[in-house]
C-alpha cells in the first residue's frame, strides 16, 4: 500500500517530463536545417570563387605568354587572354576585365572580375596579376669568337 502511494507521484512526474519534450525534435530540425543549408551554400560559394580565381590566373598567364614574345605586343596578349576568358569564364567569372601593359623590357597583366554569387548579397572579387620580362634574342658571342 505504501508503494502504491509513492508510485503515483513518480508516474505523474515522469509523464509530465515526457510530455514536455514533445516537439523538441521539430524545433531542433527547424533551426538546424537552414544552418546546414547555409553552410552547404557557403562551401559551394567558396568553390566557385576558387574556380573563378584559377580561370583568371590562366587567362593572365596566357596573355603574358603571348605578349612577352620577342615580336609580341600588348594587343596580342590582350587577344589571347580575352579568348581564354570568353571560353572559360562565362560560368564562374562575371564582369571580367583584362589589362595588358608592355614596355620595352617587361609585361604586366591584370585580370579582374567577380565570382558568380550563390549566396544573396555576397560579392567576392577575383584578381590575378602576372609579370614577366620580354623575350629577346641575344647572339652567343663567346662561341662565335672561339672558331
Amino acid at each position: 500500500m505504501y508503494g502504491a502511494r509513492i508510485a503515483g507521484p513518480i508516474r505523474r512526474a515522469t509523464g509530465q517530463a515526457l510530455r514536455g519534450d514533445r516537439g523538441e525534435v521539430t524545433v531542433e530540425l527547424v533551426i538546424a536545417t537552414p544552418l546546414l543549408l547555409l553552410a552547404l551554400l557557403a562551401i559551394v560559394q567558396f568553390a566557385l570563387w576558387s574556380h573563378a580565381t584559377h580561370v583568371a590566373q590562366a587567362a593572365a598567364s596566357q596573355a603574358l605568354a603571348a605578349a612577352r614574345m620577342q615580336n609580341g605586343t600588348s594587343s596580342t596578349g590582350h587577344t589571347a587572354g580575352q579568348r581564354l576568358l570568353d571560353e572559360l569564364a562565362s560560368g564562374p567569372l562575371r564582369n571580367s576585365r583584362l589589362d595588358v601593359a608592355r614596355s620595352a623590357t617587361s609585361v604586366a597583366v591584370r585580370v579582374q572580375g567577380e565570382a558568380t554569387p550563390v549566396l544573396p548579397g555576397v560579392h567576392l572579387h577575383v584578381q590575378a596579376e602576372v609579370f614577366g620580362e620580354v623575350e629577346r634574342f641575344l647572339p652567343d658571342v663567346a662561341s662565335g669568337s672561339a672558331s
